[in-house]
């Protein structure tokens, strides 16, 4: 026992991918995408139509942008290779090891192949942090006295300060400005639905434009790590590569979709207005509009002379 825990874990351990900030987040895009559900029935005629696309379409680019900052899948990588699972022993298993790098950090997935070997569960997933405030080394070190498997150990020392890859100082940047643009972009998308309530549409179709600006902009502040040098992660006789992973291609094409929406309400805007505005039931009634003389009502028994 370790401090009353066995074998070797007190804290809690990460998901590779959804973890509970993850889960916070939909829950909470979930419930107002609910509640705006229990109000569409008292929307009249094919508005009702207009209104479910677009707060449907706003919230999911609302999560997209707020969840991508708490996900380990911008870039993945896996394989499957025969190695050792313990440092001085000479014991080989055959496992899947995985790689899944995020803005904050990474995790480290060994999978046994098949789970059960050498009379011992071989399923772990460890993260190693390397956002500001957070000590990467120290994780490392943790896991060294843990004594977590050869494998996990080997991939999370590749990103290590003192690691001849020197990669651990671009992906520490690269992410902390890629997740500043993202929470830009969130609150530009925020003024754009403010926007959106008034009417000022075509406003409203810039800071859009805007919004996907920075989306782009954070995919290609992350996408500067490329431009390190490659650092090979040898694993038995198999090499580990990674490659652009969900939540890469996820916002790019979340950002794509922005720029495509703020250019056709830009353009709706100078080509047709009425149209735009019957979207956005912005539309003022015609009858209004008008403002017809009303009726005069002549007495017949009043003379003519009076």
């Amino acid at each position: 026992l370790f401090d009353g825990v066995y074998p070797f874990y007190p804290q809690q351990r990460k998901a590779a991918v959804f973890d509970v900030s993850t889960i916070i987040v939909i829950v909470v895009f979930l419930a107002l995408a609910c509640s705006f559900l229990l109000i569409i029935p008292g929307i009249r005629g094919r508005a009702r139509l207009y209104w479910t696309l677009r707060v449907l379409l706003s919230l999911f680019v609302g999560v997209v942008i707020v969840v991508v900052q708490f996900t380990g899948d911008w870039e993945t990588g896996w394989v499957q290779a025969n190695t050792s699972y313990k440092s001085f022993s000479a014991a080989q298993v055959s496992a899947d090891i995985g790689l899944h790098i995020g803005l904050a950090g990474l995790n480290v997935t060994l999978r046994g192949n098949p789970v059960r070997q050498i009379n011992e569960t071989i399923n772990y997933n460890e993260h190693f942090p390397w956002s500001f405030g957070a000590d990467y080394d120290l994780s490392y070190s943790q896991g060294l006295q843990k004594g977590l498997p050869s494998p996990i150990l080997y991939v999370a020392e590749k990103f290590s300060r003192q690691s001849p890859c020197a990669v651990h100082g671009q992906y520490r940047i690269a992410g902390h400005y890629a997740s500043a643009m993202l929470w830009v972009a969130f609150c530009t998308w925020v003024i754009a639905n403010i926007l959106f309530s008034m009417p000022v549409l075509v406003y409203g179709g810039y800071m859009l434009l805007v919004t996907g600006a920075f989306m782009i902009f954070s995919l290609l502040s992350f996408s500067t790590v490329r431009n390190s040098p490659t650092c090979l992660i040898q694993i038995g006789a198999r090499t580990l590569h990674v490659a652009y992973g969900g939540s890469f291609w996820l916002m790019l094409a979340v950002g794509l979709l922005c720029f495509v929406a703020g250019v056709t309400i830009v353009a709706m805007h100078h080509l047709n207005l009425d149209l735009l505005k019957t979207f956005f039931d912005l539309r003022e009634d015609k009858a209004e509009e008008c403002q017809e003389m009303p009726e005069v009502l002549i007495n017949p028994h009043v003379s003519n002379g009076l």
